[in-house]
């Protein structure tokens, strides 16, 4: 697996699309992801450090994580299946050990980034559509 960043966010306004753009943590290359308008705009807020006056969907979610007395321990963007990426999220328990969530990428890396969880790619996956920076 490679541990990746998150680099940037890109609005395309003519193509209509929102790219997220995880970077190696131990290299130069680039894997970029089309995600949802409402899933990058929670990723922009949160890293803008902007609070809304009722939690969001993915600040649900870390709070719900907390109250259960679970953490995100990492994400793992693990398939891409017709053009079409997939993740895992692996909550860490106290009683059972962890446990694996399917997930979208979009929403894994808005939860990774409310809650600092590392980021990893498995390496077929990025060496597929891997860009050099």
């Amino acid at each position: 697996m490679i541990e990746v960043e998150l680099s940037r966010i890109i609005v395309d306004e003519e193509k209509r699309e929102q790219v997220i753009v995880l970077k190696e943590c131990s290299g130069s290359r680039l894997l970029p992801i089309v995600i949802g308008m409402s899933e990058a705009a929670a990723i922009k807020m949160h890293l803008s450090g902007f609070t809304p006056p009722r939690p969001l969907t993915h600040d649900l979610m870390c709070t719900f994580l907390g109250t259960l007395d679970t953490n995100l321990e990492r994400v793992v963007i693990d398939k891409l299946v017709d053009s079409t990426f997939h993740a895992k999220l692996y909550i860490k328990t106290n009683n059972n050990g962890t446990k694996t969530i399917d997930a979208r990428p979009s929403d894994s890396i808005a939860l990774a980034v409310r809650t600092k969880a590392p980021i990893f790619v498995e390496e077929e996956v990025f060496d597929k559509l891997a860009q050099e920076k």
